[in-house]
């Protein structure tokens, strides 16, 4: 492959109901989207009891993957928004993507970007 992208995942957990915080925050850092899957969690913030009886609160998780030279943007932009400095609001992090297939349009916007047409 002539076009080499390097990607990068952003992980973030968060309480259910706050992924499309997330989800606005990666758009606006540069992100296309994210995909959202449904999860519990079982941290110390989650212990929530409710007539003695505890409760495993939701999670959303919201998977990123973006360009690497966009990911500090991203997760910068996903910090403010969905306020992940504060306790329990969730976490995200960031993993090395090795390999991707089927992500052809940004391929195909690179060498379009490198002939001049901005289709």
């Amino acid at each position: 492959m002539k076009n080499k992208v390097s990607y990068d995942l952003i992980v973030s957990i968060v309480n259910k109901g706050e992924s499309d915080k997330v989800i606005e925050a990666s758009k606006k850092g540069g992100a296309e989207g994210g995909t959202i899957l449904n999860g519990r969690g079982t941290g110390i913030h989650e212990q929530a009891r409710l007539f003695n009886i505890a409760i495993e609160p939701g999670k959303d998780l919201v998977l990123t993957l973006i360009c690497r030279e966009k990911t500090d943007d991203v997760l910068e932009a996903i910090l403010d928004h969905a306020e992940l400095n504060k306790p329990g609001k969730g976490i995200a992090f960031v993993l090395e993507v090795e390999r991707t297939i089927g992500i052809n349009h940004i391929l195909n916007q690179m060498v379009n970007e490198k002939s001049g047409d901005d289709d």
